[in-house]
């Protein structure tokens, strides 16, 4: 499942109407703190280019929660609402939601687009978290 960014029914550029509570575990994303969040952390950073109004990025919204606490100390969560971020998505290339993006030392080392299941999304970031902990 995907959400296109280009479709009439959502745009990048729409201001976020509603902000959900997040999890401790996951860092919400800024235009300003994506540097020290991400492209400068100590560890690898899993980081969901997602937008309120996409299904697909609800459903994974729970799982990134859960998950994000099973990885903890391997690997780091962040979440990016696109149409809060557009210079984050379009300096991305992010075309649709949810893309997950993987970074470490401060490069992506693997992509995400859309959402595949529970559990090849588990099988991912277990393949993530051992690439991450590679020299």
């Amino acid at each position: 499942m995907i959400c296109n960014l280009f479709d009439v029914r959502g745009s990048v550029f729409k201001e976020m109407k509603n902000v959900e509570a997040m999890n401790s575990n996951l860092v919400e994303l800024t235009e300003a703190n994506f540097e020290t969040e991400v492209l400068s952390a100590a560890i690898p950073v899993v980081v969901d280019f997602y937008a309120p109004w996409c299904g697909p990025c609800k459903v994974i919204a729970p799982l990134l929660e859960q998950f994000a606490g099973e990885f903890a100390g391997r690997l780091k969560f962040a979440k990016a609402n696109v149409d809060a971020t557009p210079g984050l998505a379009t300096g991305l290339e992010i075309t649709g939601v949810p893309t997950l993006i993987l970074f470490r030392r401060g490069k992506p080392l693997g992509q995400l687009v859309g959402f595949p299941g529970s559990r090849q999304f588990k099988a991912w970031l277990d393949a993530a978290a051992n690439t991450a902990v590679t020299p």
